[in-house]
């Protein structure tokens, strides 16, 4: 009996022990409310209601009306792209990553916890990226040689372990931005100094869809192309892949300020958000009738 008890004092203390380790650990995600700096991305990723923002110092998160910042892998995210189950990243390591630099291509599917790594690690990092949402195919201009790839643009389909190279016939000015359809990996678009370029054929030619502008902005639903130029001032407009058509969308008043990124809430058919060059962020839940500001010059609201 007396040994029984010794047993049972041991394996109580053990489970003891390890609740308290349990319950000082630190969340994967705390609250936040400081300066949102060097945006590189932006987009819903995954289904958990969070509008993420790939910054310098790591992950910002929106949800619910609350922000918060991730307490690991506080990477300088370039090149982000939300999927239905996270994202596609590049860019360089956090002070507390092991990553080598720059990371090459990442990708995560809980969040921003765990990276795994697909491609060029030690070797390049990728401004211009875009994955399909649905997909998951990988669309990227490659900015200098590397072990496998020259310079220029590539498509993927099996996370990497492939690539093809494409022309890109008729795409002028410097990228900016490119994105790629949700599903139908034919149709990509292009941001650059000279405008918004559209493929249907997987990035092998483009075709100008502006007239002569600066194009900031590229982000592709099931149905629509949504872009944003910048000439006089800026402009949002949805671009109707199968009859065309052009609709202009309203923007907040944006001062000699226009979007770089735009995303679309998989779970609100009306909500988008944008973030623009001055470092304004801006949901909305009517489809650019309104327009709530969630950053204002650069500090999380």
């Amino acid at each position: 009996m007396k040994r029984l008890m010794i047993v049972v004092t041991i394996l109580t203390g053990l489970l003891i022990a390890g609740c308290s380790s349990n319950s000082t650990d630190k969340p994967f995600e705390v609250s936040y409310d400081g300066n949102l700096e060097h945006v590189h991305g932006m987009g819903y990723a995954g289904n958990d209601g969070g509008l993420y923002f790939a910054s310098h110092t790591g992950l910002k998160i929106y949800r619910e009306g609350e922000w918060y910042k991730t307490s690991k892998n506080l990477n300088d995210y370039m090149g982000f792209s939300a999927v239905d189950k996270g994202f596609y990243t590049s860019g360089h390591p956090g002070k507390d990553s092991d990553l080598p630099n720059p990371i090459g291509i990442q990708r995560s599917f809980d969040g921003g916890k765990t990276l795994e790594s697909l491609k060029f690690e030690g070797e390049t990092d990728f401004h211009a990226m875009a994955v399909g949402y649905n997909s998951h195919d990988i669309f990227l201009m490659n900015p200098a040689k590397n072990s496998e790839l020259e310079t220029g643009l590539y498509t993927s389909s099996d996370d990497g372990e492939s690539w093809e190279s494409v022309d890109g016939k008729g795409l002028e000015g410097k990228v900016f931005a490119l994105a790629i359809h949700p599903t139908n990996s034919n149709i990509a678009a292009a941001a650059t100094t000279n405008g918004i370029y559209l493929s249907d054929d997987g990035g092998e030619s483009f075709q100008l869809i502006t007239e002569a502008s600066q194009g900031t902005a590229v982000y592709f639903n099931d149905e629509n192309l949504y872009y944003a130029t910048y000439k006089a001032g800026p402009d949002l407009v949805k671009y109707n892949l199968k009859s065309e058509e052009k609709e202009s969308l309203n923007l907040p008043d944006l001062n000699e300020d226009g979007p770089v990124y735009i995303a679309q809430n998989p779970q609100e058919s009306q909500g988008f958000a944008i973030y623009t060059t001055k470092g304004q962020a801006y949901i909305t839940k009517d489809g650019t009738e309104s327009w709530q500001q969630i950053v204002e010059n650069g500090k999380v609201k």
